[in-house]
Formats: structure tokens, sequence, C-alpha cells
């Protein structure tokens, strides 16, 4: 086999076709040998970026100066956007303007470019796969589901003889018609889905090639879809029609025999989920590593919840919750209505603002920049909350004397269930007014954080205690365990913040130990972002570490 067309062969130069790469020009994007560098040069040393292979494309390419030729433009004006070489930054029209570096955006676009395309590809684009899965699979099942149905029909006809068999298939016709409706619905659904699975697919491959771009005007003009494409559509809900046999009576009969309830098809605006990344198991590192660290400000830090990299709230012992992007740069900063601290921050699926009152003994939601109560406690305190996966909130409240806490679940303002003691009538959490954190597991059991009781308790969705965690063996630490913060992850693990012994435990579904991340100082407030990176409120540094700790 001719060496040259080996699928095992290296790469060769662009220009000769036989010698072995060792160059290329990064403004022409030609692979070089060295022999045939001085021919690719010839027409002028100035217009090309000749390096060693293995850096290619590390040479960012400006764009040329629309007014002056030879120059490129390295600057951008804030006022008017227009790229800037650094003869035109010094001109009249310009001289006053602030300007913006473009390598500086170039890296901030770059790096949101690779986190966007992380996230298509490893959450959005799964979620769709998902979907589209799903409905093809309700698809299928539709002619089994409807052969029950007619099944009953026929089972109920028999026994009218002649007169019945006419209204049964007359029936059974009607049933057949709502099928058909009910695939349609479906089958429109669907392609609505893969529509959008085609365009995220294109938007990757889009992403990808901006990836292994190096043209500063692509990079910078990059606009991202990647709120578009977070935002999954409505679900389309289709309630099966169910017969209903009645007795026989000749002179009503098709009443009678029957009804069939008319197909119902409705959209639920928050019926879809984002897929949690990974859902196969993934591995504790052995060693955490810290890959992002911002300060808030605080001087005690107590909570941080994540809703998107431009959208992570914190809170500490004063008024102020602020929002920052991940970069540490603040967003925004609202204060309590009350004007007293906020015992605990969530957020919703819509990206609202939740905190506890506990000054007017309240739950409140900020949406649309307005501050609303939602919900208002008589007689308890509510000291923390979290949104469950059905939109629930979960609020762990106290009562005015401080002698009982129990766990109470609403559906906007209305109360559905309360958790307080377990199966022999003992309390389930301590009584006293300590925080106690409070979240939901992937498998719906509520955990809560009791420090004063030196455990973390886990019940099922029904309230019924599954496990209580109490900490390390003896000695194990220095300091009592006393957790704090708690969160869980897509793995269904659960970790929690033990403050004074500066590390987070992770744990299982089941309440078994399985490691600790240490490189935190007094951590408090925990949540974990799209790919279950932990996030860390340091209550004394005001830091908020980000650690990845699976693999």
């Amino acid at each position: 086999m001719d060496p040259r067309h080996s699928a095992q062969d290296v790469v060769r130069c662009d220009l000769c076709k036989e010698n072995i790469v060792q160059s290329y020009c990064d403004i022409c994007h030609v692979s070089l040998c060295n022999p045939c560098i001085g021919d690719h040069i010839f027409d002028g040393y100035h217009k090309h970026v000749i390096v060693p292979f293995q850096e290619r494309k590390s040479t960012l390419v400006y764009p040329i100066c629309k007014i002056h030729s030879k120059k490129t433009c390295k600057l951008q004006c804030k006022s008017c956007n227009v790229f800037l070489c650094v003869i035109c930054s010094a001109s009249h029209e310009h001289r006053d303007s602030d300007f913006i570096v473009l390598e500086d955006i170039y890296k901030t676009n770059k790096d949101g470019i690779e986190k966007d395309a992380e996230e298509i590809e490893k959450v959005i684009a799964p979620t769709y796969e998902e979907i589209r899965k799903d409905l093809i699979d309700q698809i299928a099942r539709l002619d089994g589901e409807y052969e029950k149905i007619t099944t009953v029909m026929s089972e109920e006809g028999e026994k009218w003889h002649k007169e019945v068999d006419k209204v049964i298939n007359k029936m059974k016709n009607e049933i057949t018609e709502i099928k058909e409706k009910h695939r349609t619905i479906l089958e429109k659904h669907l392609n609505e889905i893969k529509q959008i699975e085609s365009l995220i697919v294109e938007n990757l491959s889009a992403l990808q090639e901006l990836e292994e771009s190096n043209d500063v005007s692509v990079i910078v003009e990059y606009r991202p879809r990647i709120k578009e494409f977070r935002k999954l559509p409505a679900k389309v809900q289709v309630t099966l029609p169910s017969f209903s046999p009645k007795p026989i009576n000749a002179e009503q009969f098709y009443e009678m025999v029957g009804s069939i309830k008319p197909l119902v098809s409705t959209t639920d605006e928050g019926g879809y989920k984002i897929k949690s990344p990974e859902a196969l198991s993934k591995e504790l590192l052995d060693i955490p590593e810290v890959i992002n660290t911002f300060n808030t400000g605080y001087k005690e830090f107590l909570c941080v919840s994540f809703y998107s990299e431009e959208q992570i709230w914190t809170s500490a012992r004063i008024k102020d919750i602020k929002c920052f992007r991940a970069d540490g740069k603040l967003m925004e900063t609202i204060s309590t209505r009350s004007g007293k601290r906020p015992t605990d921050i969530a957020v919703t699926r819509a990206g609202d603002l939740v905190y506890c009152d506990f000054k007017l003994n309240n739950l409140n939601i900020m949406k649309d920049e307005k501050i609303e109560e939602i919900i208002r406690i008589q007689g308890w305190s509510p000291k923390t909350l979290c949104v469950t996966s059905s939109g629930d909130f979960l609020v762990s409240i106290h009562n005015n004397d401080k002698t009982q806490s129990k766990v109470v679940r609403y559906s906007g303002s209305t109360e559905k269930q309360t958790i307080q003691f377990d199966g022999e009538g003992d309390p389930l959490y301590s009584g006293i007014d300590k925080i106690k954190y409070i979240t939901e597991n992937r498998n719906h059991d509520i955990c809560v954080a009791d420090s004063e009781a030196g455990a973390v308790v886990v019940v099922n969705q029904d309230g019924k205690l599954r496990w209580r965690y109490t900490g390390p063996p003896s000695g194990a630490k220095e300091n009592p365990f006393k957790p704090h913060g708690i969160t869980t992850n897509s793995q269904s693990q659960i970790l929690t913040a033990d403050c004074y012994n500066h590390c987070i435990h992770i744990l299982d579904q089941d309440g078994q130990f399985l490691h600790y991340i240490e490189d935190v100082k007094y951590p408090h407030g925990v949540c974990v972002d799209n790919l279950d990176n932990l996030y860390v409120a340091e209550y004394w540094t005001g830091n908020v570490k980000v650690i990845r700790y699976l693999k």
C-alpha cells in the first residue's frame, strides 16, 4: 500500500504532499514541512505566522482595520462597538471613549463557547433525546392501550347480541378516530422535538467549529443560543379515553352500553425537566479539586443557590441578597422586605428567587423585580426551604416557644403534608430553633441537616423515616458532627457541610459514608450546578468555592 494513502500515515505537508509536517501557518491554516516554509512565505513574511505544528491555531487572528489596512484591530469601542486599531483609538472620534481589549472578549467568549457546547452535549441534547424516545414509546403503545379499551367494549357487546353489535361498531369507530387524533397530536409534538433537536445538532456543530477557530471576528461576534435551548418546550399531555359499561337497557341502547370520555390534550409548561447530566454512574475523585473561587463581600456567609452561571444567589447575616455570575461579577442586590436577614434562599425552576423571612413569618418570591409574599405561617417560624422536582416548597419550621420542629410541604400557598414524628410517635427533629437545612433527593427522599441533633435525617416522600447519619466514628474528627448546608447530586448522593471540622461529607442515598471533601474553611451553605460541581459558602471568608469531586 502506498504509505501516502495509509490510514495509519502521519500528517503530511499540504504543499509538497510528501514530507511529514513540522510547522503550521496560523494565518493561512496550512500544514508545512520545513523545506516548504520558504515557498509559503515567499509573498511576504509579514502576511504569515509560522508556528510548530503542535501549537497550531494558537495565534489570534485579529480583524484588519477598515481604515488603516496595514493595521489589525485589537480594541473595541465600548460606546459604538466598532473594532479599532491603535491609530483609530487615538483619533478625535474615539479619543475620549472607553475601550475593551478584544483578546479579553475572545477569552471570555471562548470559555462560554466551551461551556455551552458541554451543556448542550451533556445536558440539553440528552434531554431532547429522552423526550423523543418517550414520545416514540407512547406512540408505539397506542395500539396496545386502545386495544385494551376495544376488548372491554367487545366483551360488553357480546351481551347485547345483534342489536348491541351496531352500537359497539359505532363506538369502536369513535375510538379509532380518537386514537388517530391522539396519534396526530403526539406525532406533531414529536416532529417539533425532532426539529429542535436538529437545530441543537446544527448549533453544537457550529460551536465545535468555533472551539477550533482562532478567528477573533467570528468569536467576538458569537451570540449564544444556549438560553433558547435551555428553555424546554411545553409538554403535551394526552389523556386516554376510557370506556364505562352500563346495565343493559334496550330503550336507551347507546347510553346504557357505556360512555367514552373524550380525548384530553393539554400542555404543561413545566412538564419537561432538564435531564441530569451523565445519568450513568460517575466515580468520586480521590482528591477533589477547586476549579473556581470568588468572593461575595459577606462577613458571615450562609447560603448559596445555583440556577445558572449567570445567576448564583447568595445570602448572609445581613438583609442584602446578592446575585453573582460564575466569574464573580456582582449582577444584582436586593433587600428583604423586613430589613432582617433571610434565613434561607432557593430558586424555582423558572429562575425566581424565594427566601424565608423569620421576622415576618413568611416566604417571599421575587418576580419581575417585585417581591411578593407567597406563604404566611401562623404560630410557627420558617427557617429553611427547598424547591422540589414537582415545584412544591419544603419548609423547615419551628413553633414560637422553640420546642417543636417540623417539615411542611406547600403547593403554592396550600399546605399538603406535615412531617414531624417517626413511626413510634417520637420527634424526627430537634425542637430547638437552630437552622435545619433541607433538600430533596432524586428518589424524592427528604433530607434534613439537623445541626443541634448532630444528624442528617432522611425520610421518604411519605414522611416515613428511612435512616439517620450521625457522622464518622468517634475520634475520626476533632469536633462533634454538626451538619449545616445540605444538597444532592445526579447520583442521588447527599453532600452536607461539617462546618466545625472544615469538610463536606458525601453519603449515598442509603446513608452510607463515601468520601470527604476537605479543602474548605467553615463550610455553611452548599449546592450543585448542572454538571454536579459543588458550590460551597465559606462562613468567615465570604468565598464561594466551586469544587469538582466526580470523574
